[in-house]
């Protein structure tokens, strides 16, 4: 039987990993040691200003325009305008040879970004899709202020909120119950993210990059996270379906969901089990915003139904529930 969807294909895209956190929170200090690191040297680092990282030292000389090649061979590029031209012009000097050749992008905001729109640049832009892929949202979080900016900053629960991996920052100088209660407080937002302690910057790459679509599903056992008793509180919760679900019948309920409430779905993401398919049907997407589902090769050792992880702001889980409950085949 022919499937309905497309292969995956990601392993033939370049890797795109985007780099966040709120002020203060050690983005720069990570940054700055991953790109010293000899195996991270066929990298492409694009931040919002030079003068907002500490990279001076590392600069060797300008290559083309805004792009300069740091001491470690990293290429390095500014973003003063839009994004998505950034990203389109590296390409095509990396295809011309007019700069070092690269095998994955770093792309790092500011503390104030909300990381939502880079992260649904590549679900479903054809001009930057079938190039790259988004592989790991990386947000840093400061051990000892990092409370506080869940409790006052939007902004900080949503980077958290979305995350691949959370880097706890600071450990050394943030007592025990301080970190404690931080890490709880983090995994109420989202349970799914893994997380790291990272003292000055040091961390393997293995453990932030080649993030694939089972990896969410590793770490959440289907229960609900705990909403923060803040106006924009976050939710996070895992819908399992036993039974092959109707693709027809997913379809319009997930079009119906980010019809009427796409701006609270800070991220979806699962494997389906699909009614007819021989594998995994994988989805991802963020608010509005959905990458095109693909055909995975196999399921995961142990897993065979569908699971869907959802992170939401101030969206009814029971109306949520009450939608899914329906779309067996």
């Amino acid at each position: 039987m022919t499937s309905l969807f497309g292969p995956d294909r990601s392993a033939e895209r370049l890797p795109v990993s985007l780099i966040t956190g709120f002020l203060g929170s050690g983005k720069t200090t990570l940054l700055n040691r991953l790109v010293q690191r000899p195996d991270m040297a066929d990298s492409a680092v694009i931040i919002n200003e030079f003068g907002e990282i500490a990279l001076d030292h590392l600069l060797v000389a300008p290559v083309a325009g805004e792009t300069v090649v740091l001491a470690s061979g990293c290429l390095c590029c500014a973003v003063r305008g839009d994004l998505e031209d950034t990203l389109r012009r590296l390409l095509v000097e990396r295809d011309r040879g007019t700069v070092p050749a690269f095998a994955r992008i770093l792309i790092e905001t500011s503390g104030l970004a909300d990381p939502a729109p880079v992260v649904q640049l590549f679900l479903n832009n054809p001009l930057l899709s079938h190039y790259l892929r988004l592989d790991a949202v990386i947000v840093t979080v400061d051990a000892v202020n990092g409370q506080a900016a869940l409790d006052r900053h939007w902004e900080a629960r949503k980077q958290t909120a979305i995350a691949d991996r959370l880097l706890l920052t600071k450990g050394d100088i943030a007592g025990t119950a301080e970190i404690e209660r931080l890490v709880r407080a983090l995994q109420h937002i989202n349970r799914t993210a893994t997380i790291h302690h990272v003292l000055h910057g040091a961390i393997e790459p293995a453990h932030l990059f080649g993030v694939g679509p089972f990896d969410a599903l590793r770490h959440t056992d289907g229960t609900a996270g705990e909403a923060l008793a803040h106006e924009h509180a976050v939710d996070a919760f895992c819908l399992t379906a036993e039974m092959a679900l109707d693709w027809g019948r997913f379809h319009d309920w997930l079009g119906d969901l980010r019809a009427r409430h796409g701006e609270r779905l800070l991220r979806v993401k699962g494997v389906l089990d699909i009614a007819g398919e021989a594998g995994p049907i994988a989805v991802h997407g963020v608010h509005h915003t959905f990458h095109p589902p693909v055909a995975l090769p196999r399921w995961p050792d142990g897993e065979h139904h569908s699971r869907l992880v959802l992170i939401t702001s101030g969206l009814d889980r029971d109306l949520v529930e009450q939608g899914w409950s329906g779309l067996g085949a």
